[in-house]
C-alpha cells in the first residue's frame, strides 16, 4: 500500500499552481509537457558525464517540441524504426546525428536508412550482420550484449543482445563482410536501480575489447552505456552525481585513464519527469456490500498511455487536485475505463486516497512524460489517444 505522496517531493509549488491553473478548463485526460524540465534532465546528464555522447532515445516521447529542444541543445538520437529516422530528417536533423539502434530491422529499411545517410548501426545477430553487409556496406556497426536487467522495474533482457561467444564471433565475421566493427552496446534495462548491472556489463565490453584485438587484430572505439537511469516515481533512487561517479569509475577501472568513445542512450531519465496525466474518477464501486477495497475507475488506462502499469511494474506518484485534508484515507483498486478486464492499473499494490474522494475529481499522475501517449491505442472502444499539452 503506499501511503499518500507530499506533491513537494516532486515539483514546487510555483510549478503545481502553474499546472493546475492551465488545467483548469481543459477536458480530461491529457499530459502535460513540461520542455524547462526536460531541459534541465539534459542539463545534469550532460554535467555529470560530459565525455559522453548523449542520443537521445526517440520512443520515449518522440513530440516534435521535446525533440527540437533538445536539437538546439545539441544531443543526437537513438532511433528504433524508419519512421523515427524519417521523422528527424524532416526537421532538418542531421543523419550524422542518429544511430540506428534496433536489432531488429527489415533489409529494405537498412537500405533505405544507408541511403538517407545512417553509417552508425547496431546488430546482435548473424542474420541481420548480413542484412547491414549487402545493403549498407562500409558502416560502422556495434554489438549488442545480453545482460539480465536484474535491479530494473521493466527489463530489457532475452529479447536484446547476444552472449559474449556471439558477439565475438559476429565481430570478425563484420570484418570479413566488409563493415566496421566499431563497438559494443548494453542495456542494463530501464528504471534500473543496481548501478552494479554496468559494472558487469563494462566488464564485459572490456573483455571483448581485449580479446578481438589480441587474437584478431581488430580494434573496437567505442562504448555504448545505452539507458537505464531512472526518473523520479513511487520508490526513491541514487541522484545522477552519483549514478554518474559510480559508472565513471567502473569505467576507468576497466579501461584505465584512455577511455574508448562513449556514447549513453538516455529516454525515460530526460522526459519521464516531464510529464503530468491529469485524469477525472469516473466511477466509484464496490463489487459487493462486503468487499474491503472500491474501485476506483479513471477516464485514462492501460490503453490511454498507461501501459507501464502492466504487472504493475512502473509505480507512478498520483496526488489528488483537492490534496489531503487530515481526514485520513482509503486503500482503492485504481482501474481504466475501457470495456477490457486487462485495463487494471494497480489491484494488488494499493494507492491511498481520500476518504472523501468522489467522481468527478481529478488526480494528477506524475512522472508520465516518457512511454505514455507513444503507447496509446488509435481508438480502442472509439477512445481517441490522450492529448498533450506543453508548458514551459
Amino acid at each position: 500500500m503506499e501511503h499518500p505522496i507530499s506533491i513537494s517531493e516532486y515539483l514546487s509549488s510555483e510549478e503545481f499552481k502553474k499546472i493546475k491553473e492551465f488545467a483548469k478548463d481543459k477536458e480530461t485526460p491529457f499530459i502535460l509537457l513540461s520542455l524547462k524540465k526536460i531541459e534541465e534532465k539534459y542539463d545534469e546528464l550532460k554535467k555529470n558525464l560530459p565525455f559522453a555522447k548523449i542520443y537521445y532515445a526517440m520512443k520515449a516521447n518522440p513530440a516534435e517540441k521535446v525533440v527540437r529542444l533538445l536539437h538546439e541543445k545539441g544531443s543526437n538520437f537513438d532511433v528504433a524504426t524508419i519512421y523515427e529516422m524519417e521523422q528527424l530528417l524532416q526537421m532538418g536533423i542531421s543523419p550524422e546525428r542518429m544511430s540506428y539502434g534496433n536489432t531488429i530491422k527489415k533489409a529494405k529499411d537498412i537500405k533505405k536508412a544507408y541511403e538517407y545517410g545512417i553509417r552508425l548501426f547496431v546488430t546482435d545477430s548473424h542474420n541481420d550482420l548480413r542484412k547491414l553487409a549487402a545493403n549498407a556496406p562500409g558502416s560502422k556497426v556495434f554489438f549488442r550484449l545480453l545482460t539480465e536487467s536484474n535491479g530494473a522495474d521493466w527489463p530489457l533482457s532475452r529479447k536484446f543482445g547476444a552472449h559474449t561467444g556471439q558477439i565475438y564471433s559476429l565481430i570478425v565475421e563484420a570484418k570479413d563482410l566488409g563493415l566496421i566493427p566499431y563497438g559494443l552496446s548494453f542495456h542494463v534495462g530501464s528504471q534500473q536501480r543496481d548501478i552494479g548491472e554496468w559494472d558487469h556489463a563494462i566488464s564485459q565490453c572490456k573483455y571483448l575489447f581485449d580479446d578481438v584485438k589480441r587474437y584478431e587484430g581488430i580494434e573496437l572505439k567505442m562504448v555504448n552505456l545505452g539507458g537505464g537511469f531512472p526518473a523520479k516515481y513511487l520508490k526513491p533512487t541514487r541522484s545522477t552525481q552519483q549514478y554518474a561517479e559510480i559508472i565513471t569509475t567502473y569505467l576507468h577501472e576497466y579501461f584505465g585513464d584512455e577511455l574508448p568513445e562513449i556514447l549513453i542512450e538516455p529516454g525515460r531519465y530526460i522526459s519521464g519527469e516531464a510529464g503530468v496525466v491529469v485524469t477525472e474518477i469516473v466511477l466509484i464501486s464496490k463489487k459487493s456490500d462486503s468487499s474491503q477495497y472500491e474501485w476506483v475507475y479513471l477516464d485514462i488506462g492501460k490503453f490511454g498511455g498507461l501501459i507501464e502499469t502492466l504487472d504493475e511494474a512502473i509505480k507512478y506518484p498520483i496526488y489528488p487536485e483537492k490534496g489531503y485534508n487530515g481526514n485520513g484515507g482509503r486503500e482503492v483498486i485504481l482501474a481504466g475505463p475501457t470495456c477490457d478486464s486487462m485495463d487494471i492499473l494497480y489491484e494488488n499494490f494499493k494507492y491511498e486516497l481520500p476518504k472523501d474522494i468522489q467522481e468527478g475529481d481529478r488526480l494528477y499522475i506524475l512522472t508520465t512524460g516518457a512511454y505514455t501517449y507513444t503507447y496509446c491505442s488509435v481508438e480502442f472502444n472509439g477512445i481517441p489517444p490522450v492529448k498533450v499539452y506543453f508548458i514551459d
